[in-house]
């Protein structure tokens, strides 16, 4: 490789967000799993936290917590793995991997597509269900659990914002939480990495995400010229549009229907995606020789 080339990185990341991206709202599905009315129960249970300054994230686990206490610690590491395994994903999104991987090979055999998942829910149902061996790395809120079994207290919080370390940290291809001893290792995810020693650049990431929660995300990668594409699901996009306020900075390249069968806008847009990334890494490879 001369000086006048970028340096070459011959994988591509698809990164998605969980809930309402891959698979139904899980803080929903839980609560209907123990015959709770969901709509009541963020009305009555999680809003008022959220009215009186709570973080959203942490009055939702909050009112969650204190439920399966008051229900004798129903909610176990074994209950959410159980439900994780009986969780549904979105329509083609089990054969999505293998077709985006079929993808990048036919343009270029010597590409390699990895998953990675970033959720600010319950990363415990994600890691259990169905689709969970297909991703290298998945991060998300965990509980601390007590003695008898049942969630006690978050013990990794994910923030919408903080979305964006994990971005950082599979760029520079640590799959789990880094062992450095300052900050919990963050100082040594944002520090300062050159091109040639990246596993992915941001460039060659594709996000994929259902609204609020993922705005950092896709400002970071439209910042890095990365791909962001969004999703929606019982809606339209322009429901979409109103609920989330986006800045010019903070747009997706496109916005189609959670659904992920072949024929899909949502797949031709991740095909599309990834097609591009694999044609971009077969021109570098030219530059370098291989």
């Amino acid at each position: 490789m001369t000086l006048a080339t970028k340096p070459l990185s011959s994988y591509i990341a698809v990164v998605f967000d969980f809930d309402d991206t891959l698979v139904p709202d899980t803080v929903d599905t839980l609560l209907e799993s123990l015959d709770i009315d969901a709509l009541q129960f963020r009305r009555d249970r999680i809003q008022p936290l959220v009215d009186r300054g709570w973080d959203k994230i942490l009055a939702r686990f909050y009112a969650i917590i204190e439920e399966s206490k008051r229900r004798e610690n129903k909610i176990t590491q074994e209950y959410l793995a159980n439900f994780g395994k009986k969780l549904a994903p979105f329509d083609g999104v089990t054969e999505m991997f293998d077709r985006l991987r079929q993808s990048a090979c036919a343009i270029n055999p010597k590409v390699e597509v990895e998953f990675y998942l970033i959720s600010c829910g319950m990363v415990e149902i994600a890691r259990n269900n169905c689709i969970a061996p297909n991703f290298k790395a998945m991060w998300g809120c965990e509980f601390s659990y007590g003695k008898d079994g049942g969630i006690e207290f978050l013990k990794k919080l994910v923030t919408h914002t903080e979305k964006t370390r994990y971005l950082f940290q599979l760029a520079k291809g640590i799959d789990s939480n880094p062992k450095e001893d300052d900050d919990d290792g963050k100082s040594f995810v944002y520090r300062d990495a050159s091109a040639k020693e990246l596993h992915v650049p941001l460039t060659q990431v594709i996000y994929v995400g259902d609204g609020s929660s993922d705005i950092p995300c896709f400002s970071l990668l439209n910042e890095q010229q990365g791909i962001a594409l969004g999703v929606y699901k019982d809606s339209t996009a322009q429901d979409w549009s109103r609920e989330v306020e986006i800045s010019q900075s903070q747009r997706v390249i496109n916005l189609a229907p959670a659904e992920y069968s072949e024929d899909s806008e949502l797949m031709r847009s991740l095909t599309l995606a990834v097609e591009s990334l694999a044609k971009k890494i077969s021109l570098l490879q030219l530059s370098v020789g291989e």
